[in-house]
């Protein structure tokens, strides 16, 4: 299988999973391949990133200079140590703030608005040098 990333001549982008180039050509040739918005049967292939195999992304993973190894070391160590509160950021650290919930170490994630809100209410919180890795079931 083969993932194409597709526009239509609406300028609407979505993409599609094909057996082979050939497979799209024909699929698109008897108008087969319609835009999931408009139902344009006129779609192109986009502009895509290439697929990286997995073994150069394991290298791709692997800290590359002494900056990198800090790095990785304090994303370790704000892991092992805090909780993962995802979106929730602002309001858990609003709530340990105000005394609503007991103080305890966490990290996540915060629309730049709600953290300058934190900081102008006095909330002690510091931006991470890194983007929090995503908690999946």
């Amino acid at each position: 299988m083969i993932r194409y990333a597709l526009r239509c001549d609406k300028g609407h982008d979505f993409d599609g999973w094909f057996r082979s180039s050939e497979g799209f050509e024909a699929m698109r040739g008897s108008g087969q391949v319609a835009c999931a918005q408009c139902g344009s049967t006129s779609v192109e292939k986009a502009l895509m990133a290439p697929s990286v195999p997995a073994e150069k992304m394991q290298r791709l993973n692997v800290p590359r200079n002494p900056a990198e190894v800090a790095l990785e070391k304090l994303r370790e160590h704000v892991e092992k140590n805090s909780d993962y509160v995802g979106l929730r950021f602002a309001d858990e650290a609003r709530a340990m703030h105000e005394g609503e919930r007991p103080s305890r170490a966490i990290h996540g994630e915060a629309r730049p608005e709600d953290a300058r809100k934190l900081i102008e209410d006095g909330v002690p919180v510091a931006p991470l040098p890194f983007i929090p890795r995503q908690k999946a079931n």
